[in-house]
Protein backbone atom coordinates (compact mmCIF):
# COMPACT_ATOMS: atom_id res chain seq x y z
CA UNK A 1 0.00 0.00 0.00
CA UNK A 2 1.37 3.60 -0.73
CA UNK A 3 0.04 6.86 -0.13
CA UNK A 4 1.08 9.86 -2.13
CA UNK A 5 2.63 13.23 -0.32
CA UNK A 6 -0.09 16.15 -1.40
CA UNK A 7 2.77 17.65 -2.81
CA UNK A 8 2.86 14.87 -5.67
CA UNK A 9 6.67 14.13 -4.27
CA UNK A 10 7.69 11.20 -3.72
CA UNK A 11 5.31 8.32 -2.57
CA UNK A 12 5.38 6.95 1.07
CA UNK A 13 5.65 3.45 1.94
CA UNK A 14 3.55 2.37 4.15
CA UNK A 15 4.43 -1.03 4.22
CA UNK A 16 8.47 -0.64 5.10
CA UNK A 17 7.14 1.78 7.75
CA UNK A 18 5.15 -0.61 9.61
CA UNK A 19 7.98 -3.07 9.82
CA UNK A 20 10.05 -0.54 11.58
CA UNK A 21 6.98 0.30 14.28
CA UNK A 22 7.87 -2.66 16.24
CA UNK A 23 11.48 -1.59 16.95
CA UNK A 24 9.91 1.88 17.86
CA UNK A 25 7.41 0.16 19.84
CA UNK A 26 9.90 -1.97 21.83
CA UNK A 27 13.37 0.42 22.36
CA UNK A 28 14.40 2.01 25.64
CA UNK A 29 14.67 -0.32 27.65
CA UNK A 30 17.71 -1.20 27.16
CA UNK A 31 19.41 1.82 25.83
CA UNK A 32 17.92 4.19 29.14
CA UNK A 33 19.27 1.26 30.92
CA UNK A 34 22.48 1.35 29.68
CA UNK A 35 22.61 5.25 28.99
CA UNK A 36 21.91 6.01 33.03
CA UNK A 37 24.93 3.98 33.55
CA UNK A 38 27.15 6.31 32.67
CA UNK A 39 26.62 8.46 35.93
CA UNK A 40 28.85 10.22 37.88
CA UNK A 41 30.34 7.42 39.47
CA UNK A 42 31.30 5.78 35.68
CA UNK A 43 32.40 9.26 34.97
CA UNK A 44 34.56 9.44 37.90
CA UNK A 45 35.74 6.02 37.75
CA UNK A 46 36.40 5.63 33.77
CA UNK A 47 38.72 9.10 34.08
CA UNK A 48 40.30 8.08 37.25
CA UNK A 49 41.46 4.78 35.41
CA UNK A 50 43.06 6.83 32.66
CA UNK A 51 44.61 8.81 34.40
CA UNK A 52 46.33 6.37 36.79
CA UNK A 53 47.01 4.01 33.65
CA UNK A 54 46.78 6.11 30.98
CA UNK A 55 45.49 3.21 28.60
CA UNK A 56 46.58 -0.06 30.25
CA UNK A 57 42.68 -0.70 31.55
CA UNK A 58 41.09 -0.62 28.15
CA UNK A 59 41.92 -4.13 27.60
CA UNK A 60 39.56 -5.09 30.52
CA UNK A 61 36.75 -2.07 29.60
CA UNK A 62 36.22 -4.38 25.92
CA UNK A 63 35.75 -7.59 28.07
CA UNK A 64 33.35 -5.89 30.56
CA UNK A 65 30.85 -4.38 27.33
CA UNK A 66 30.85 -8.30 26.17
CA UNK A 67 29.90 -9.11 29.31
CA UNK A 68 27.18 -6.49 30.30
CA UNK A 69 25.83 -7.10 26.97
CA UNK A 70 25.54 -10.80 28.06
CA UNK A 71 24.08 -9.96 31.34
CA UNK A 72 21.47 -6.88 30.24
CA UNK A 73 20.23 -9.56 27.72
CA UNK A 74 19.65 -12.65 30.16
CA UNK A 75 17.28 -9.99 32.60
CA UNK A 76 15.39 -8.74 29.24
CA UNK A 77 15.10 -12.89 28.31
CA UNK A 78 13.73 -13.44 31.71
CA UNK A 79 11.57 -10.55 32.03
CA UNK A 80 10.33 -11.60 28.10
CA UNK A 81 9.46 -14.93 29.09
CA UNK A 82 8.32 -14.83 32.78
CA UNK A 83 6.66 -11.81 32.65
CA UNK A 84 7.70 -11.31 36.11
CA UNK A 85 10.73 -9.11 38.06
CA UNK A 86 13.77 -10.52 39.08
CA UNK A 87 12.75 -9.92 43.21
CA UNK A 88 9.34 -11.45 42.32
CA UNK A 89 11.08 -14.40 40.72
CA UNK A 90 13.85 -14.81 43.24
CA UNK A 91 10.98 -14.84 45.89
CA UNK A 92 8.60 -17.27 44.03
CA UNK A 93 11.28 -20.02 43.58
CA UNK A 94 13.89 -19.89 46.83
CA UNK A 95 11.34 -18.20 49.69
CA UNK A 96 11.46 -14.92 51.23
CA UNK A 97 14.35 -15.41 53.37
CA UNK A 98 16.43 -15.42 50.09
CA UNK A 99 14.58 -13.02 48.37
CA UNK A 100 15.14 -10.56 51.46
CA UNK A 101 18.50 -10.93 51.08
CA UNK A 102 18.83 -10.54 47.37
CA UNK A 103 17.48 -7.42 48.01
CA UNK A 104 19.14 -5.83 51.01
CA UNK A 105 22.26 -6.73 48.76
CA UNK A 106 20.88 -4.56 46.08
CA UNK A 107 19.77 -1.82 48.41
CA UNK A 108 23.07 -1.30 50.08
CA UNK A 109 24.86 -1.28 46.47
CA UNK A 110 21.97 1.06 45.37
CA UNK A 111 22.22 3.32 48.36
CA UNK A 112 26.23 3.61 47.99
CA UNK A 113 25.31 4.37 44.18
CA UNK A 114 22.39 6.91 45.33
CA UNK A 115 25.38 8.49 47.73
CA UNK A 116 28.03 8.71 44.52
CA UNK A 117 24.81 10.29 42.42
CA UNK A 118 24.47 12.90 45.18
CA UNK A 119 28.32 13.56 45.55
CA UNK A 120 28.08 14.51 41.43
CA UNK A 121 26.05 17.09 42.03
CA UNK A 122 28.12 17.89 44.82
CA UNK A 123 30.97 18.07 42.69
CA UNK A 124 29.28 20.08 39.48
CA UNK A 125 28.54 22.57 42.05
CA UNK A 126 31.54 22.97 44.04
CA UNK A 127 33.18 24.06 40.26
CA UNK A 128 31.28 27.37 41.08
CA UNK A 129 32.36 27.20 44.35
CA UNK A 130 29.00 26.15 46.05
CA UNK A 131 28.86 24.07 48.83
CA UNK A 132 27.64 20.94 49.24
CA UNK A 133 25.91 21.62 52.36
CA UNK A 134 23.88 24.42 50.35
CA UNK A 135 23.47 22.14 47.23
CA UNK A 136 22.65 18.88 48.05
CA UNK A 137 19.91 19.60 50.08
CA UNK A 138 18.07 21.37 47.57
CA UNK A 139 18.73 18.88 44.98
CA UNK A 140 17.09 16.18 46.87
CA UNK A 141 13.80 18.57 47.89
CA UNK A 142 13.39 18.71 44.11
CA UNK A 143 14.11 15.29 43.06
CA UNK A 144 11.76 14.20 45.57
CA UNK A 145 9.15 16.80 44.79
CA UNK A 146 9.67 15.97 41.28
CA UNK A 147 8.31 12.42 41.78
CA UNK A 148 6.53 12.56 44.42
CA UNK A 149 4.13 15.20 42.82
CA UNK A 150 5.27 16.18 39.44
CA UNK A 151 5.85 14.64 36.24
CA UNK A 152 8.87 12.74 36.24
CA UNK A 153 8.83 11.68 32.74
CA UNK A 154 8.96 14.73 31.47
CA UNK A 155 12.55 15.59 33.65
CA UNK A 156 13.44 12.24 33.21
CA UNK A 157 13.64 12.85 29.40
CA UNK A 158 15.37 16.32 29.63
CA UNK A 159 18.25 15.12 31.80
CA UNK A 160 18.40 12.35 29.61
CA UNK A 161 18.78 14.71 26.85
CA UNK A 162 21.28 16.91 28.51
CA UNK A 163 23.39 13.52 29.61
CA UNK A 164 24.29 13.45 25.90
CA UNK A 165 26.93 16.68 26.48
CA UNK A 166 28.63 13.22 27.45
CA UNK A 167 29.55 12.01 23.82
CA UNK A 168 31.51 15.29 23.83
CA UNK A 169 33.86 13.18 25.62
CA UNK A 170 34.66 11.50 21.99
CA UNK A 171 35.05 14.71 20.42
CA UNK A 172 37.86 15.95 23.31
CA UNK A 173 39.89 11.71 23.15
CA UNK A 174 39.97 12.67 19.44
CA UNK A 175 40.92 16.42 19.56
CA UNK A 176 44.18 15.69 22.28
CA UNK A 177 45.87 13.31 19.92
CA UNK A 178 46.34 10.51 21.73
CA UNK A 179 48.90 8.05 20.48
CA UNK A 180 46.72 5.50 19.16
CA UNK A 181 49.20 2.94 18.81
CA UNK A 182 49.38 2.86 22.46
CA UNK A 183 45.49 2.88 22.40
CA UNK A 184 45.01 0.09 20.29
CA UNK A 185 47.75 -1.74 22.75
CA UNK A 186 45.99 -0.88 25.75
CA UNK A 187 42.70 -2.14 24.40
CA UNK A 188 44.04 -5.51 22.44
CA UNK A 189 46.92 -6.46 25.05
CA UNK A 190 46.06 -7.53 28.26
CA UNK A 191 48.21 -6.50 31.24
CA UNK A 192 47.55 -6.49 34.95
CA UNK A 193 49.58 -4.53 37.83
CA UNK A 194 49.95 -6.19 41.23
CA UNK A 195 48.80 -3.01 42.93
CA UNK A 196 46.36 -2.30 45.23
CA UNK A 197 45.16 0.71 43.47
CA UNK A 198 45.36 -0.98 39.90
CA UNK A 199 42.63 -3.61 41.98
CA UNK A 200 40.77 -1.55 43.25
CA UNK A 201 40.62 0.51 39.89
CA UNK A 202 39.69 -2.67 38.02
CA UNK A 203 36.50 -4.00 40.25
CA UNK A 204 35.65 -0.12 40.45
CA UNK A 205 35.11 -0.62 36.59
CA UNK A 206 33.10 -3.99 36.02
CA UNK A 207 30.99 -2.34 39.46
CA UNK A 208 30.11 0.94 37.32
CA UNK A 209 29.92 -0.47 34.59
CA UNK A 210 27.28 -3.66 35.47
CA UNK A 211 25.97 -2.51 38.20
CA UNK A 212 23.29 -4.52 40.85
CA UNK A 213 20.40 -1.97 40.41
CA UNK A 214 20.57 -2.36 36.59
CA UNK A 215 19.55 -6.05 36.40
CA UNK A 216 16.48 -5.60 38.53
CA UNK A 217 15.83 -2.34 36.70
CA UNK A 218 15.53 -3.53 33.29
CA UNK A 219 13.95 -6.28 34.03
CA UNK A 220 11.08 -4.32 35.75
CA UNK A 221 11.27 -2.13 32.19
CA UNK A 222 10.69 -4.60 30.17
CA UNK A 223 7.85 -6.52 31.63
CA UNK A 224 6.53 -3.25 32.67
CA UNK A 225 6.59 -2.30 28.78
CA UNK A 226 4.75 -5.54 28.12
CA UNK A 227 7.12 -7.21 26.42
CA UNK A 228 6.95 -10.70 25.06
CA UNK A 229 8.65 -13.37 23.62
CA UNK A 230 7.57 -13.34 20.26
CA UNK A 231 8.84 -9.44 19.84
CA UNK A 232 12.14 -10.34 22.10
CA UNK A 233 14.48 -10.19 18.65
CA UNK A 234 13.26 -5.81 18.92
CA UNK A 235 14.37 -5.91 22.52
CA UNK A 236 17.58 -8.03 22.40
CA UNK A 237 18.57 -5.38 19.70
CA UNK A 238 17.88 -2.65 22.00
CA UNK A 239 19.86 -4.40 24.93
CA UNK A 240 22.72 -4.82 22.53
CA UNK A 241 22.97 -1.84 21.59
CA UNK A 242 22.49 0.32 24.65
CA UNK A 243 25.28 -2.08 25.75
CA UNK A 244 27.94 -0.80 22.81
CA UNK A 245 26.75 2.88 22.85
CA UNK A 246 27.23 3.12 26.60
CA UNK A 247 30.90 1.42 26.69
CA UNK A 248 31.80 3.62 23.52
CA UNK A 249 31.37 6.62 25.32
CA UNK A 250 33.50 5.08 28.22
CA UNK A 251 36.08 4.69 26.31
CA UNK A 252 36.67 7.50 24.97
CA UNK A 253 36.37 9.39 29.04
CA UNK A 254 39.24 6.94 29.35
CA UNK A 255 41.16 8.11 26.19
CA UNK A 256 40.53 11.70 27.06
CA UNK A 257 41.84 11.19 30.76
CA UNK A 258 44.48 9.06 29.49
CA UNK A 259 45.51 11.93 26.94
CA UNK A 260 45.28 15.01 28.63
CA UNK A 261 45.50 13.88 33.11
CA UNK A 262 48.06 11.47 32.50
CA UNK A 263 50.80 13.23 30.77
CA UNK A 264 50.40 16.28 33.42
CA UNK A 265 51.46 13.79 36.18
CA UNK A 266 48.01 13.99 37.32
CA UNK A 267 47.26 10.45 38.74
CA UNK A 268 44.71 11.08 41.09
CA UNK A 269 41.76 13.17 40.50
CA UNK A 270 41.30 14.85 43.76
CA UNK A 271 38.33 17.02 42.88
CA UNK A 272 35.71 17.68 39.49
CA UNK A 273 38.05 20.73 37.98
CA UNK A 274 40.83 18.37 37.64
CA UNK A 275 38.26 16.06 36.00
CA UNK A 276 37.14 18.61 33.88
CA UNK A 277 40.50 19.03 32.42
CA UNK A 278 40.10 16.25 29.92
CA UNK A 279 37.15 17.67 28.04
CA UNK A 280 39.48 20.58 27.52
CA UNK A 281 40.69 19.58 24.16
CA UNK A 282 37.07 20.29 22.76
CA UNK A 283 35.46 22.81 24.85
CA UNK A 284 38.55 24.66 25.68
CA UNK A 285 37.84 27.32 28.41
CA UNK A 286 34.06 26.30 28.52
CA UNK A 287 35.54 22.40 29.63
CA UNK A 288 34.20 23.23 33.23
CA UNK A 289 30.42 24.19 32.15
CA UNK A 290 30.41 21.65 29.98
CA UNK A 291 31.39 19.00 32.80
CA UNK A 292 29.29 20.38 35.54
CA UNK A 293 26.12 20.31 33.29
CA UNK A 294 26.61 16.67 32.28
CA UNK A 295 27.81 15.63 35.90
CA UNK A 296 24.84 17.20 37.35
CA UNK A 297 22.23 16.04 34.98
CA UNK A 298 23.10 12.71 34.76
CA UNK A 299 23.31 12.82 38.79
CA UNK A 300 20.23 14.39 39.02
CA UNK A 301 18.58 11.85 36.27
CA UNK A 302 20.46 8.43 38.16
CA UNK A 303 19.51 10.29 41.86
CA UNK A 304 15.56 9.55 41.38
CA UNK A 305 16.22 6.18 39.04
CA UNK A 306 18.13 4.55 41.89
CA UNK A 307 15.92 5.00 44.55
CA UNK A 308 12.66 4.12 42.29
CA UNK A 309 14.72 1.11 41.58
CA UNK A 310 14.77 0.04 44.84
CA UNK A 311 11.23 1.29 45.84
CA UNK A 312 10.04 -0.81 42.65
CA UNK A 313 12.06 -4.13 43.59
CA UNK A 314 10.83 -4.78 47.44
CA UNK A 315 7.36 -3.19 46.13
CA UNK A 316 7.02 -5.70 43.52
CA UNK A 317 8.42 -8.60 45.37
CA UNK A 318 6.77 -8.45 48.17
CA UNK A 319 2.70 -7.63 46.35
CA UNK A 320 2.78 -3.99 47.64
CA UNK A 321 1.29 -1.24 45.95
CA UNK A 322 4.17 0.43 43.72
CA UNK A 323 4.02 3.13 40.95
CA UNK A 324 4.48 7.01 40.34
CA UNK A 325 1.32 7.42 39.43
CA UNK A 326 -0.06 6.37 42.63
CA UNK A 327 -0.59 8.90 45.00
CA UNK A 328 1.35 8.91 48.34
CA UNK A 329 -1.76 7.43 50.53
CA UNK A 330 -2.20 4.38 48.19
CA UNK A 331 1.62 3.28 48.22
CA UNK A 332 2.86 4.09 51.46
CA UNK A 333 5.55 2.00 51.42
CA UNK A 334 6.55 2.44 48.16
CA UNK A 335 6.83 6.19 48.26
CA UNK A 336 8.36 5.57 52.30
CA UNK A 337 11.09 3.57 50.60
CA UNK A 338 11.77 6.09 47.71
CA UNK A 339 11.87 8.64 50.39
CA UNK A 340 14.25 7.02 53.00
CA UNK A 341 16.69 6.22 50.10
CA UNK A 342 16.74 10.00 49.18
CA UNK A 343 16.78 10.98 52.96
CA UNK A 344 19.77 8.51 53.69
CA UNK A 345 21.83 8.82 50.20
CA UNK A 346 21.87 12.81 50.27
CA UNK A 347 22.50 12.77 54.26
CA UNK A 348 26.28 10.43 54.28
CA UNK A 349 27.75 13.29 51.43
CA UNK A 350 25.88 16.23 53.23
CA UNK A 351 26.82 15.16 56.65
CA UNK A 352 30.32 13.01 56.42
CA UNK A 353 33.81 15.41 55.11
CA UNK A 354 34.45 12.68 52.11
CA UNK A 355 36.91 13.56 49.75
CA UNK A 356 34.14 12.98 46.56
CA UNK A 357 35.73 11.81 44.21
CA UNK A 358 37.81 9.00 46.46
CA UNK A 359 33.90 8.44 47.75
CA UNK A 360 32.28 7.93 44.42
CA UNK A 361 35.21 5.65 43.38
CA UNK A 362 35.02 3.18 46.55
CA UNK A 363 31.08 3.18 46.01
CA UNK A 364 31.43 1.78 42.49
CA UNK A 365 34.38 -1.13 44.23
CA UNK A 366 31.26 -1.73 46.10
CA UNK A 367 28.97 -2.49 43.79
CA UNK A 368 31.60 -4.73 41.95
CA UNK A 369 31.89 -6.82 45.31
CA UNK A 370 28.33 -7.04 45.66
CA UNK A 371 27.28 -8.29 42.10
CA UNK A 372 28.13 -11.58 42.32
CA UNK A 373 25.69 -12.59 44.74
CA UNK A 374 23.04 -10.58 42.07
CA UNK A 375 24.74 -12.92 38.93
CA UNK A 376 24.24 -15.66 40.75
CA UNK A 377 21.09 -15.95 41.35
CA UNK A 378 20.29 -14.96 37.99
CA UNK A 379 22.26 -17.59 36.93
CA UNK A 380 20.67 -20.12 38.74
CA UNK A 381 16.94 -18.67 37.42
CA UNK A 382 18.13 -18.54 33.62
CA UNK A 383 19.61 -22.00 33.74
CA UNK A 384 16.44 -23.61 35.07
CA UNK A 385 14.29 -25.17 32.20
CA UNK A 386 10.73 -25.37 34.37
CA UNK A 387 10.87 -21.54 34.36
CA UNK A 388 12.73 -20.80 30.60
CA UNK A 389 11.76 -23.52 28.78
CA UNK A 390 13.50 -23.80 25.88
CA UNK A 391 15.03 -19.94 26.62
CA UNK A 392 17.51 -21.48 28.95
CA UNK A 393 20.84 -19.77 28.82
CA UNK A 394 23.69 -21.02 26.54
CA UNK A 395 27.10 -22.02 26.89
CA UNK A 396 28.64 -18.65 25.67
CA UNK A 397 26.30 -17.02 28.06
CA UNK A 398 26.99 -18.67 30.84
CA UNK A 399 31.19 -18.70 30.85
CA UNK A 400 30.50 -15.01 30.39
CA UNK A 401 28.69 -14.60 33.22
CA UNK A 402 30.52 -17.35 35.66
CA UNK A 403 33.65 -16.02 34.51
CA UNK A 404 32.73 -12.32 35.72
CA UNK A 405 31.42 -14.01 38.95
CA UNK A 406 34.47 -15.79 39.41
CA UNK A 407 36.81 -12.84 38.15
CA UNK A 408 35.27 -10.25 41.13
CA UNK A 409 35.54 -13.09 43.80
CA UNK A 410 39.40 -13.82 43.16
CA UNK A 411 40.22 -9.83 42.96
CA UNK A 412 38.31 -9.17 46.01
CA UNK A 413 40.35 -12.05 47.50
CA UNK A 414 43.85 -11.07 45.98
CA UNK A 415 43.05 -7.86 47.01
CA UNK A 416 42.60 -8.56 50.76
CA UNK A 417 45.77 -10.75 50.74
CA UNK A 418 48.03 -8.00 50.04
CA UNK A 419 45.91 -5.12 52.34
CA UNK A 420 46.78 -7.77 54.96
CA UNK A 421 50.73 -8.34 53.91
CA UNK A 422 51.17 -5.05 52.61
CA UNK A 423 52.18 -5.81 49.42
CA UNK A 424 51.45 -2.98 46.63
Amino acid sequence: MEDKNRGGGRPIKLKSFRKILPVLAIIGPGVITSFADNDPGGITTYSQAGAAYQYSLLWMLALVTVALGVVQEMCARMGAVTEKGLGELIREEYGVRWALFALVTMFVANLGTTCAEFAGIAMAFEIFGIKRHFSVPIAAFLIWLVVVRGSFRTVERIFLGLCLVFFSYVGSGVMAKPDWSEVARGLFIPSFHFERQYIVLFVAVIGTTITPWMQFFLQSTVVDKGVHIREYRYTRLDVIVGAFFTDFVAFFIVVAAGATLYPHGIRWIDNAKQAAMALEPFAGPAAKILFATGLLSAATLSGAILPLTTAYSFCETFGWEFGVRKTYREAPVFYGIFTLSIILGSGIVIFFGFNLIKFTILTQVLNGLLLPVVMIFMLKLINNPRIMGKYVNSRIGNVMCWGTTVSILALALIYTVMTIFGIG
